[in-house]
């Protein structure tokens, strides 16, 4: 999102501090029907030539007088540095960030570079699907009551189903509160996987047209599993912790809705099948340099 050189200025010295100490005095106040308060601000290391940030708020993008362009998080860590040209004086990124915008005036060009970020999701111990050691992980965000995450899901078995040997799948979980029975499901399919059933369970989740409080002693029954351990554990602390682990680690990821896929930390843009195999293509790629 683009700011006038005078805003940009004021937003400069409210977000960005170039020395670690710096910092809006005061701190709070009230000027008439104008109130602020100094929220962050974080060393750059290096003269600010120009910002910009995401919409959602999750990005900043500073050109410093380093030919770079230094992308921080909401949180001021910096995820990275892109080298730019030396006339580069001006940038500017796409609504969804997926573009950023950069201006030489020296050689008088535009031009856009594609953004993404890659992601550490923690995929120890939850459910999968394809070799343990696969070179590919695909990370998938879900909630038992998204329909979308019930669309994806023939997607998702067409990857498995082309890539055998190279592709490993991984459930996490992420119920939506706006979703009611979707954090009880997320605990009952956790249960089945203490059982060895996951999957058998999830799929019969998924199938169902409405999930009730009855639908998990249904299903559990079905799988011929052992029910008085099953509603043991699908109200136990340890499991509630799974699920909490999952969450924090959307959260981290910077999910917000389902189903969320990211291949080998990068999110998944295009969900067409070519573009879902192009990115999977591009991970075996880095594999065999």
């Amino acid at each position: 999102m683009k700011y006038p050189q005078v805003l940009f200025s004021c937003l400069a010295s409210l977000l960005i501090a170039i020395h670690s100490n710096a910092s809006v005095i005061p701190e709070t106040g009230q000027d008439h029907r104008v109130e602020w308060e100094s929220q962050k601000s974080w060393p750059t290391g290096s003269k600010t030539l120009d910002m910009v940030h995401s919409l959602d708020g999750k990005s900043v993008y500073i050109l410093n007088d380093k030919q770079q362009i230094q992308v921080f998080s909401h949180e001021g860590q910096l995820q990275g540095n892109i080298p730019v040209a030396k006339g580069v004086s001006v940038i500017d990124i796409a609504p969804r960030g997926e573009l950023l915008y950069v201006i030489d005036n020296e050689k008088q060009t535009f031009s856009s570079v594609a953004v993404s970020f890659v992601v550490d999701v923690d995929t120890a111990g939850s459910p999968s699907r394809g070799p343990e050691d696969a070179p590919v992980t695909i990370a998938l965000f879900t909630d038992f009551e998204c329909p979308y995450c019930n669309k994806i899901r023939p997607l998702l078995d067409q990857m498995l189903e082309k890539n055998p040997e190279t592709v490993k799948l991984v459930f996490k979980n992420m119920p939506l509160s706006m979703h009611k029975m979707a954090e009880p499901a997320a605990r009952a399919a956790l249960a089945a996987h203490d059982q060895g059933t996951f999957w058998e369970f999830h799929d019969k989740l998924f199938n169902q047209p409405k999930i009730t409080t009855e639908t998990f002693t249904i299903i559990a029954t079905e799988l011929g599993l052992d029910l008085p351990r099953f509603e043991t554990d699908m109200n136990s602390a340890a499991t509630k912790a799974k699920l909490k682990k999952d969450l924090a680690d959307a959260q981290k990821a910077g999910v917000t809705g389902t189903p969320s896929i990211f291949v080998n930390g990068r999110v998944l843009q295009d969900r067409s099948p070519a573009g879902f195999q192009a990115l999977i293509n591009e991970e075996l790629e880095k594999v065999t340099k």
